[in-house]
């Protein structure tokens, strides 16, 4: 396969856009009582599980990795529904994230357990980081950036 182009160096004025949305996020998760930085990630890598990402698979695994995240909580991941690893809430969100995901309508139930279990405005921010994981899985998915090379800061 041929090179591709450097989305980034091509618009870094719309990547921008993403980048400053991922700190807010960063900011917002760090600061939440109950979405935190280990279900967002969790989130970002089972979102990337199920588009097929694998440079976001990389990324986000090297990420929870050093975060402090457990191995067995990263490969089990794919079968979370079928783990004892995972908490109430970060079922909670990986349902979310799967419905997303899928295209799937949200209803009334699961709105109103991910509501209850986040609150107003950790919904609002989960239903919007998983839309940017979304974003960014499509995005690489057609520039295809070398896989593996990637290391967490």
């Amino acid at each position: 396969m041929s090179k591709r182009i450097n989305y980034i160096n091509i618009a870094p004025k719309a990547m921008d856009i993403l980048y400053t949305q991922e700190a807010y996020f960063h900011e917002q998760f760090r600061q939440s009582d109950t979405m935190n930085m280990t279900i967002w990630e969790l989130v970002k890598l089972r979102v990337s599980q199920i588009n097929q990402c694998a440079f976001c698979i990389d990324m986000h695994s090297k990420d929870a990795l050093k975060m402090g995240e457990r191995p067995e909580r990263i490969w089990g991941l794919s079968a979370w529904k079928d783990m004892p690893f995972y908490s109430d809430a970060e079922r909670v969100a990986l349902a979310l994230a799967e419905q997303l995901t899928a295209g799937q309508p949200v209803e009334d139930e699961a709105y109103q357990l991910t509501l209850n279990t986040f609150g107003d405005k950790a919904m609002v921010n989960l239903t919007l980081a998983i839309n940017a994981i979304n974003s960014w899985n499509r995005i690489v998915k057609v520039f295809k950036p070398a896989v593996g090379l990637y290391q967490p800061k």
